[in-house]
């Protein structure tokens, strides 16, 4: 090869790096955040209010129903160890907790700004039959256990039993007291998916987001109905979570909507379409390489290989998500389809309309001042769904609402 011949050799790869670089650097730019919210319609405001169902709680931080019961009744779960049930829009003060796990739960767990405790609760989707369900909590070394329990079906036993203990299903060391993600939920596979978050501190200082061989960072799900004692199959479903705060299956199309606490900048809602959830390869959301739509850990970074979310919030709008559920019930026609979230710094609510894999979303609405002219909502830590899709919401103070027509 000629000198002039290598020299234009050289410069047409050097001139390939330099694309390379600027396809990089471009496509990891921080980018738009999608369609900003707005106030929700007067006319679609007028439609909606929040009831307040029940009050007094110590902590609620997950709310569900029994399946296959026709009572009405609905479970809470307590950060600070036990479970309850609500009947009749009522928490009887001098009812015996379905579960008490309060001298095994993290010592920090209801204390200001704890993230350890009792988190979150499912049961089997034959409980009628099998009388299974599962909890997800930190003990006193920090250390995530999902726990199973059986408690008889019958229509009085459920206020009155206590929970037989089962035996832990999955133990996973915490390196750190925050971001132990905390909820359980089936999934229309009759699988139980368990959302884990990064481990904690800050930054994700051992890489477990993006490291396929860690437990911590990743979305899961678990065979549970095997021989008795033995292990769960486990399948990894998503990888790239900081800390999923709230996750939940669209009950009509089977979607996963997960929502991911940011670290100082950027919170984030992903949708995860029911082909994708069932997937033999797992989702990459991203984390620590990049938060929400933006690169994290350098200016630059590739995001060929990552899904990014549908929406995202910077801290002027808040500074910790609370997910919530796409609306499938029937009281309130306005939310039908819209996924709720919500803010636990700022007490915000929104709605958000989904139009597909690689679509925009659309209306974008915020109801804090139609829902909570006074500003009196505060420390949003979960919502919850009944057996007929009615939607509500938790407050840490001990409130828990109900989505109803005006």
């Amino acid at each position: 090869m000629t000198t002039d011949a290598r020299a234009i050799t050289d410069a047409m790869t050097t001139s390939r790096l330099v694309l390379v670089a600027l396809f990089l650097t471009t496509a990891c730019r921080p980018a738009a955040a999608g369609p900003r919210a707005v106030a929700v319609p007067p006319a679609v405001a007028a439609t909606v209010q929040l009831t307040r169902i029940a009050s007094g709680l110590s902590k609620p931080v997950a709310l569900t129903y029994v399946p296959g019961d026709a009572s009405g009744r609905l479970v809470v779960v307590e950060q600070t160890g036990t479970v309850r049930v609500i009947r009749d829009a009522a928490v009887d003060p001098k009812a015996r907790p379905l579960l008490d796990l309060s001298t095994e739960i993290s010592k920090s767990a209801g204390s200001r700004g704890s993230e350890q405790g009792l988190l979150g609760i499912a049961f089997h989707p034959r409980f009628a039959e099998n009388g299974r369900f599962f909890v997800n909590f930190t003990d006193r070394k920090g250390e995530t256990h999902v726990r199973e329990f059986f408690v008889p079906t019958s229509r009085t036993a459920l206020e009155n039993a206590v929970a037989e203990n089962r035996g832990d299903v999955w133990v996973i060391d915490q390196p750190y007291s925050n971001h132990n993600g905390g909820h359980l939920a089936f999934g229309p596979d009759g699988l139980l998916y368990v959302g884990l978050g990064d481990g904690g501190s800050g930054g994700d200082p051992q890489n477990n987001g993006q490291n396929p061989a860690a437990k911590l960072g990743k979305m899961w799900a678990l065979g549970v109905d095997g021989p008795a004692g033995a292990e769960p199959t486990a399948r990894m479903v998503a990888l790239g979570l900081r800390n999923p705060w709230r996750y939940a299956f669209d009950r009509a199309t089977g979607d996963l909507w997960i929502a991911d606490v940011g670290q100082n900048k950027f919170e984030e809602v992903h949708v995860l379409p029911a082909a994708a959830v069932t997937a033999a390869a797992p989702t990459n959301f991203g984390w620590n390489d990049m938060e929400g739509l933006n690169c994290f850990r350098a200016p630059t970074c590739d995001q060929r290989k990552l899904t990014p979310p549908v929406v995202e919030y910077d801290h002027d709008d808040g500074c910790s998500i609370t997910g919530g559920y796409v609306y499938r019930g029937t009281r309130v026609p306005a939310l039908v389809g819209r996924y709720l979230y919500a803010d636990f710094c700022t007490a915000m609510i929104r709605s958000l309309a989904w139009n597909g894999p690689g679509k925009d979303v659309s209306d974008v609405w915020d109801w804090r001042a139609a829902l909570d002219p006074e500003e009196r909502l505060a420390n949003l830590s979960s919502f919850g769904e009944d057996a007929a899709g009615e939607l509500y919401l938790l407050s840490l103070n001990g409130d828990v609402y109900r989505f109803d027509p005006r």
